[in-house]
């Protein structure tokens, strides 16, 4: 099972998201704490619900989804610690302030 934390910066974000995009984040976190950071690995249906999913360019272990499309467009971004099967989120919030 994975380990999921926040960085103080985006547990603070979190609290400013509008409640909708907070109940998808929390969906996402259960999927990972039992199934892992990877949506790529996850069955098709799973995956599905989280868009433009992918590995940030220029990283080994950096990852963002889009948790809404549209405007405002909610992004979340993760670091995965293989060594202590760690996901930390370090981004939540829209996509134009998005660090990539």
């Amino acid at each position: 099972m994975w380990e999921i934390r926040f960085s103080k910066k985006a547990d603070k974000k979190l609290k400013n998201i509008p409640e909708g995009i907070q109940l998808r984040l929390l969906a996402l976190i259960k999927k990972m704490e039992g199934m892992g950071p990877f949506l790529d690995s996850w069955p098709k249906v799973e995956s599905s619900k989280f868009k433009n999913y992918g590995l940030l360019k220029g990283s080994d272990n950096k990852y963002h989804c889009h948790l809404k499309k549209g405007k405002p467009t909610y992004v979340v971004c993760w670091e995965v610690h293989l060594n202590i099967i760690l996901v930390e989120f370090y981004y939540v919030g829209t996509h134009e302030k998005a660090p990539y």
